[in-house]
């Protein structure tokens, strides 16, 4: 809510001041203006510790004709003490321009933006919650000087009433050409639409892309095709302070660049039992695999590496099949191991199938290779490197991983916000 402070008007003293010199006749003049009225203006004009504007050098009701500073506005309460923190403090002159601004709190200055021609000063930052704000401004209109000082409180929040964003990819990571950039958030953000206006990912070069809400506690950006090798992103979650709905807002802003490697392509067909890998277009070797016997279909379609271990435990009881059962295994020492899916589909070394590998599906799902073959991939491999699946039935979901490619583009927009 603007509250406008109104300098006292000039007419009435302009007027007074010649019926003085000519006819002495000022009194009836003025007086034609109800006492309450021109108190009023004063009041909203004294120019005190919270109060209005005030006419430099003009003192009240002196009567020496000269014409009023110009009116300053203020889009926060005078004396408020539960000021939104989504406000964005906007200070304007009425006439003339501003001279100077500062919204200062016990943590620095609130930084804002001056408009081209001086007539407004807006913040560039919300406000902090339960933090107290002094506004002090002047502004100039043909040599008359008024000033403000207001001082305000924003709301105080609870953290259950504040939602704070992760990112992924982590700063300065080089990742593959088909890591998605994820936000999650810890408390739900229902108004979507608000936060993603203030959730941005600029590429160079630049790379159409978009927004795709899993849920109201996660969010993704991929481009409309793979990333480029080479480029460099920038991710903008400018959400502190901005409303999430039902009472939550943004806890803090998070901004991050990171690094695209190299094209690092990997086709995996379940039906030759092979897989090509393929680095910025240029087919490297050519691997014996084996995937998943029947009853466990690795699942076809666009998958992504979404994390590596030079050696993991693997047990059975993790992908549902219980100890006693014909299918139960628990390996301590499983090596070279990435991560596709989160049901557990893995890219590993397999010494115990090398028999089968390049001839025959046997493993439960995760694609095996010789020891040897499985280091020199994993050697390469980044966090984000695409996996593409095709000979089997069973299709790869959106959400189990990192299945962003598993959408056509314009589906993927449409789970937009905006």
């Amino acid at each position: 809510m603007s509250l406008r402070h109104t300098a006292q008007s000039s007419a009435c003293r302009v007027a007074a001041a010649g019926l003085v010199a000519v006819l002495g006749l000022s009194l009836a003049a003025c007086n034609n203006t109800p006492d309450g009225a021109l108190e009023g203006r004063r009041g909203d004009a004294t120019g005190g510790s919270d109060g209005g504007s005030t006419a430099s050098g003009v003192a009240e009701g002196d009567g020496s004709g000269e014409a009023p500073g110009p009116t300053i506005d203020v889009n926060v309460p005078k004396g408020g003490t539960d000021v939104p923190v989504s406000t964005l403090v906007r200070v304007a002159a009425g006439t003339g321009a501003l001279t100077s601004v500062a919204v200062s709190s016990s943590d620095g200055d609130l930084p804002g933006e001056m408009s081209d021609d001086g007539t407004s000063w807006t913040a560039t930052e919300r406000l902090e919650p339960g933090t107290t704000y002094t506004v002090k401004a002047v502004a100039d209109d043909d040599g008359a000087t008024s000033q403000v000082r207001r001082r305000f409180t924003a709301q105080d929040l609870t953290l259950d009433q504040q939602t704070y964003p992760s990112v992924s990819p982590l700063a300065g990571e080089t990742v593959g050409v088909g890591m998605p950039v994820i936000v999650t958030f810890d408390v739900p953000v229902t108004d979507r639409a608000e936060f993603e206006k203030h959730m941005t990912v600029t590429a160079k070069p630049a790379q159409t892309g978009s927004w795709y809400w899993l849920s109201d506690t996660e969010a993704h950006w991929r481009p409309k095709t793979y990333w480029r090798p080479g480029s460099t992103v920038d991710v903008d979650i400018d959400v502190n302070g901005v409303d999430a709905g039902n009472g939550i807002y943004g806890q803090e802003d998070r901004r991050l660049d990171f690094e695209i490697g190299k094209a690092h392509i990997y086709q995996v067909d379940a039906k030759t039992h092979q897989m090509k890998v393929f680095e910025n277009g240029r087919l490297l070797r050519t691997l014996p695999i084996t995937t998943g016997k029947p009853g466990f279909t690795t699942r076809s379609g666009v998958k992504v590496i979404i994390e590596k271990f030079a050696s993991k435990r693997m047990n059975s009881e993790t992908v549902g099949i219980p100890q006693g059962s014909s299918e139960a295994y628990d390996i301590d020492n499983v090596q070279w191991a990435m991560r596709v899916t989160y049901s557990g589909e893995f890219i590993h070394a397999a010494p115990w199938s090398v028999g089968s590998q390049g001839y025959a599906n046997v493993s439960h799902g995760c694609t095996g290779m010789s020891t040897a073959n499985a280091a020199w991939l994993y050697s390469i491999s980044r966090r984000g490197d695409v996996v593409e699946y095709t000979g089997t039935d069973r299709p790869m979901t959106f959400d189990n991983g990192y299945g962003d490619w598993n959408k056509s583009f314009k589906d993927y927009q449409g789970g937009s916000a905006l």
